[in-house]
């Protein structure tokens, strides 16, 4: 048996589908996963709406999900570095990750840390490199610098409040009242309410501002930059064109690397770095989960467990 989660159409929780498909080969290079768990992220919403056809076009039906955690069951031709049984995680890199059994790229795969289990494995992946990744898109990290994150209570914000606060940044955040001190307890030195107040009033000099909600929230952050900062957005496709004359906007999408990965689960493992998982869904639950994520939750990663 493989279940897929899929669509068959563009539109609400309703076109997400759970069907049977054939069980995948691995191709050369490629590695066969027993998916365990998954991440839910907002990609899985704003595409089963169809917002990104022309990012993502998609030969429909088409099974969602960018992020896994699974047991190795069987190697592609010139595979190394794994074995059949191996616990490993991974950004899938494209679509198709919420099925029982997928074929993904060896490259993209990190082995999961001995002390953490799958739900905790698939909480990582793609936040926490698009986390590290897209705070040094700009350049390097350095301490002292002002770094203003937008969106800081979610599960790339969480990451991105430690990294920044652990390369010794002045780190600032804006997030919802409630979210407050859970942000505060990942790093922030202050937390602005994005509902009640008007971050722009409040900071400037901000040397990179990390954008993870776009809309209104990134046209206001121009006004805080300093001479030489940057805006840094997983938002805003566009960033570039919309800049303002003397501004710099930079958009960024996580690129999968095995290294960066497991040297992130091993600070997790360690406890150095905290990974928040929010909530923790069966794949019946999947649809409603994927509905829910363009909202907001809880601070933190909801995760879907293929056992339940």
């Amino acid at each position: 048996m493989n279940r897929a989660v899929r669509i068959h159409a563009y539109g609400g929780a309703d076109v997400v589908r759970v069907d049977q498909v054939d069980v995948p080969a691995p191709a050369a290079g490629e590695v066969l996963v027993r998916v365990r768990a998954a991440g839910v992220n907002a990609l899985d919403w704003k595409i089963r709406q169809g917002y990104l056809q022309a990012v993502f076009p998609l030969a429909l039906p088409a099974t969602l999900g960018i992020e896994l955690a699974g047991e190795v069951m069987a190697l592609g031709d010139g595979v190394t570095g794994f074995a059949p049984g191996d616990r490993v995680m991974g950004p899938f890199g494209a679509l198709g990750a919420y099925a029982d059994v997928v074929a993904v790229a060896a490259h993209k795969l990190a082995l999961v840390p001995q002390a953490m289990d799958y739900v905790q494995a698939a909480a990582l992946p793609v936040a926490s490199l698009t986390a590290w990744q897209a705070l040094r898109a700009a350049g390097p990290l350095l301490a002292g610098r002002q770094v203003l994150i937008h969106g800081a209570a979610g599960a790339v914000g969480g990451f991105a409040v430690q990294f920044a606060k652990a390369a010794g940044a002045v780190v600032l955040a804006t997030a919802s009242a409630s979210s407050r001190g859970h942000v505060l307890a990942l790093g922030a030195e202050r937390v602005i309410d994005r509902h009640a107040e008007r971050f722009e009033e409040q900071v400037r000099d901000i040397d990179l501002v990390l954008d993870l909600v776009g809309g209104d929230t990134l046209e206001r952050s121009w006004q805080v930059l300093a001479d030489g900062g940057a805006i840094v957005s997983t938002a805003a496709p566009d960033i570039g064109a919309r800049a303002p004359a003397g501004r710099r906007g930079l958009w960024f999408a996580m690129v999968p690397h095995r290294q960066q990965l497991s040297d992130i689960a091993a600070m997790v493992a360690a406890g150095t770095v905290r990974s928040t998982i929010a909530r923790v869904t069966g794949i019946d639950g999947l649809a409603q989960a994927i509905e829910q994520s363009h909202g907001g939750h809880a601070p933190g990663k909801v995760v879907v467990d293929f056992a339940r």
